[in-house]
Formats: structure tokens, sequence, C-alpha cells
């Protein structure tokens, strides 16, 4: 079961600030959710269960009556109702104007391993994937899950859904798309506001992370794209599901865990000093990484270039050979 780690309010130039994306623990926090409320009336939210995964439970809605009938546990479906027994929920004003591929709704898993919070010390996976809606988008109806929820575990449920196919885009596949159609430094500029996404989220919980140095996290980031090219930070993933919907989908995931154990390198290879490892990029230890062909004082403090390429060519394999070969009998100090 993926568990949510919650980003309240951490202001950065995405502006995820209390006005556009609201992360609330309604049972406690209701009275403030319905103030939010009625500052954007005829706005769609949507609902989640905070420790359920795949989709269940989740809905939209438009009124507070909807609420005040689901809290009932009155007139909703078999997995609302069960939503209303977890005590903890999560309300986001729903984005209303994603970005289309063919008419369909999709969002970003992103790889993100943090090996240390303190000092602050994460790798991006070159790897990821979008995953896809089955129906194409139409706010006519916020009652279609097939439309709204881009969950392998509801769209393979889907009539139309094709098991060869699947519902998912090598991120890669998705980056070579939006290159051709936006350009080359509008797609850079994404890919840099996603940086600062992952980097502002983890530091805004670094202080209350408990550190331990013999320890990681592998964490499945949640990105959905508006019709400006805008991202958005949906939640974060802690002990994201692994699970393969398609042969491309078990090949990507298999590289992603066997670099995760070349970075945390239990039989002492590394130095330490290295950069990249496989499919992952240093992107931040205790300070922002920068590209080898980067001058840090030519940027601002608001927005760095970081060691990343996240959609890029993965020659993993290639790289990967380049590492010192452990020697025999070696024991990691």
């Amino acid at each position: 079961m993926e568990e949510h780690v919650r980003i309240n309010h951490f202001r950065n130039h995405y502006e995820l600030t209390r006005k556009n994306l609201l992360v609330k623990n309604l049972k406690s926090e209701y009275h403030l959710f319905v103030e939010e409320f009625k500052r954007g009336p005829g706005s769609t939210w949507i609902m989640k269960p905070a420790a359920k995964s795949k989709g269940k439970g989740i809905f939209l809605f438009r009124k507070l009556k909807d609420i005040m009938d689901w809290k009932k546990d009155g007139t909703f479906s078999e997995e609302q109702k069960d939503a209303a027994q977890v005590e903890s929920y999560v309300a986001q004003r729903y984005i209303e104007n994603p970005y289309l591929i063919n008419g369909k709704k999709f969002d970003l898993r992103v790889y993100v391993l943090v090996t240390s919070f303190a000092p602050l010390k994460a790798w991006l996976s070159r790897d990821g994937f979008a995953r896809f809606s089955h129906t194409r988008f139409s706010l006519v109806s916020i009652d279609d899950k097939y439309m709204h929820l881009t969950n392998v575990a509801v769209q393979k449920k889907s009539p139309d859904y094709d098991p060869e196919k699947g519902c998912k885009w090598q991120i890669q596949q998705l980056r070579r798309y939006l290159t051709a159609k936006h350009g080359r430094e509008m797609v850079e500029i994404l890919f840099k506001e996603m940086d600062n996404i992952f980097i502002r989220s983890l530091q805004s919980v670094q202080k209350i992370m408990i550190n331990d140095k013999h320890c990681f996290e592998l964490y499945g980031y949640d990105i959905l794209l508006d019709q400006n090219l805008k991202p958005w930070l949906i939640e974060v993933n802690a002990s994201p599901s692994y699970a393969a919907s398609s042969q491309e989908d078990y090949d990507m995931k298999c590289r992603l865990l066997e670099d995760t154990l070349n970075v945390v390198d239990m039989e002492g290879r590394l130095t330490g000093k290295e950069k990249r490892v496989g499919g992952y990029d240093l992107m931040w230890n205790d300070g922002p990484v920068f590209r080898e062909d980067t001058n840090p004082e030519t940027f601002g403090t608001s927005c760095f270039t970081a060691n990343t390429h996240l959609g890029s060519v993965n020659d993993r394999e290639h790289q990967l050979h380049q590492l010192p070969k452990p020697f025999r009998g070696q024991k990691r100090m």
C-alpha cells in the first residue's frame, strides 16, 4: 500500500499555496477546508482516503452538500463508503485544465531516491512514466472514474483497456512528444520546474524526518501538467507499487530497483563522489549538484540547473561498466 507524504502549503515559485492547492486532514481541519472551499465557488475538488491506494474511495465534488452527505455515509458508492471508515482524508482542488494528449488526461510518476535527510542527499531516476486515462477528458461529468483517475488499477477495468498496450508511456517518449510540439526551450523549463518540486518538497519535511545513515527511501512522485505546461505536485508516495502492467513497465522497474541497490552500494564499490550511478543522477548533496557543463554563477537562487536528466537517454549499462569492481572479500567500512 502506498503511504502518502503530504506536503502542506510549501511556498515556492509553483504557487503551491493555500490558494491553489489545499491538502487537509478533514477530520481535524474541516472548518479550514470549508473556508477555502467558499473562496472558489463552482470549483471542482477531489477527495482521497489518505491510507488507501489504487484509486479506492476517490471521488470528485462541487458542492459542500456532497461532503455532508458523504460524511453521513448516505448516498455514495461502496468504494466511497469504504473511505468513510478511514480516519484521515485528503482534499485537493482539482486541476480543471490538465494538459491533454489525444483528448486524454495523464499524470507522471517520477522516482526520487533519498539516501540521507541530514544532510539531504537525493537522486533522480532518468526513468519514469506517464499514466493515461482511457476516456476523453471532460468536466461535464465528474463521476466517470475512467476519465478523471489515471491509476492503472482503475484503468485496467475499463471496457477499452488493452493489456498488451497498457495505458502508459515511458517518460522518454513523453519528453520527445512535448519537445516536438512545444520546442526544446519550453520543455527544458518544464523539467527544471519539476526539479524544483522534488527538492523543495524534500526540504519542507527535512527537519521532521527520522534520519538513519543505514536507511534509504525511494519515493514515487505524482506530477500533473496543466495546459500551460505548469507542473503540479499531486502527492508523494513512500513505498510506491512496483507491480508491472506490461513487459516494458516490468523492465523499467527492474532497472530502477537494480540501480537503487547500486546507489545504496552494499558492496562498497563507490567513492562517494559519484554524480551518476546507473540510471540515477545525483541532484542534491547538501546543496545543488550542477551538471559538469554548468557554471553555477550564471543562475539565480530560485531555480538551478541540476545534474538531472529526467526523460533523457538512459545508457545505464554503459555507465555501470565504468564503476570499479569490488575486490574479492572486500568489506564495506
